[in-house]
């Protein structure tokens, strides 16, 4: 049976092909490019002192890396401290699930604009063998592929080749793929060229959370930017453009802290899941 709607999108795109291409070439003319943050790219904190009481089991090392293109970089904030990794490190530093089993944390960011899902690839092939097993690696990937158009077959094989060299070179534990943002609101891109790239970038998210669910120990972590303008706004509507960088594209500052709050919520399930569900059981108790 021929897919009607199918059909009638991709009747729609071929009309719509010379505006796509207009306004494509003008956003790349006229967007600001902002550069990528100054700041520390690795690092080493402690999570506990001598009197916490802990035992010798949980004095291990957390190696966390951070993997991945502009976002992970942390390109539309003014420095590293104010970007992804800058609010992710003292938001997992502060965490109890995470202090009660571990004793430091050793961190480091391999990010660059522009890279796509091949040069991340390639970037883990050069890289050295980290002297440790990575505990937790977080990967964002897929914006470049998008505006770069992607063949959806090299995109699914690419994200594989990521997940062998990372698990076998690497040694990761726990694996965890960000999911592509929701870039038709992206207040740089215009309609009706918002519909298009966010259309494609829901086939590559979608490819992802396949490829991810057919590995152990890797991981598909569906950002929630509703809660994020939920928990900004208060309860009030709020212009979403306060959550992106003055480009129109990259995250603020503000949306690095929200997202960096939810990816620490995710590495707590995915590192100390037994003890979340007690302290949940505890709460209970005390609820009831």
């Amino acid at each position: 049976m021929v897919d009607t709607n199918k059909l009638t999108s991709i009747a729609k795109d071929v009309l719509l092909a010379p505006v796509y291409l207009y306004q494509g070439r003008k956003i790349k003319r006229e967007t600001v490019r902002l550069p990528e943050p100054n700041g520390e790219r690795h690092g080493m904190v402690e999570l506990s002192k001598a009197d916490d009481g802990l035992s010798s089991k949980s004095q291990e090392t957390l190696n966390l890396m951070v993997v991945g293109d502009s976002a992970a970089a942390g390109v539309g904030s003014q420095t590293q401290q104010e970007a992804l990794v800058g609010k992710l490190i003292p938001i997992l530093e502060q965490n109890a699930v995470i202090r009660s089993n571990f004793a430091q944390l050793n961190w480091s960011l391999q990010a660059t604009t522009g890279h796509t899902s091949f040069d991340i690839l390639r970037r883990l092939y050069v890289l050295p063998i980290p002297d440790q097993p990575i505990d937790v690696m977080l990967l964002s990937v897929g914006v470049n592929d998008t505006t770069s158009n992607v063949a959806v077959h090299k995109w699914q094989q690419q994200i594989e080749d990521i997940i062998h060299i990372a698990q076998r070179k690497f040694g990761v534990r726990e694996l965890i793929f960000l999911s592509l943002p929701p870039m038709a609101q992206m207040p740089a891109i215009p309609s009706p060229l918002n519909n298009f790239v966010g259309a494609k970038a829901s086939i590559l998210d979608e490819i992802l959370q396949k490829v991810c669910a057919a590995h152990d120990g890797v991981n598909y972590m569906a950002t929630d930017f509703a809660r994020m303008i939920k928990e900004h706004g208060n309860g009030q509507p709020i212009d979403i453009a306060v959550m992106f960088a003055s480009d129109g594209f990259h995250p603020s500052s503000l949306m690095y802290g929200y997202w960096a709050q939810q990816i620490v919520e995710n590495i707590t399930q995915l590192l100390a899941p037994s003890a979340i569900q007690a302290d949940d059981q505890t709460h209970s108790s005390v609820s009831a």
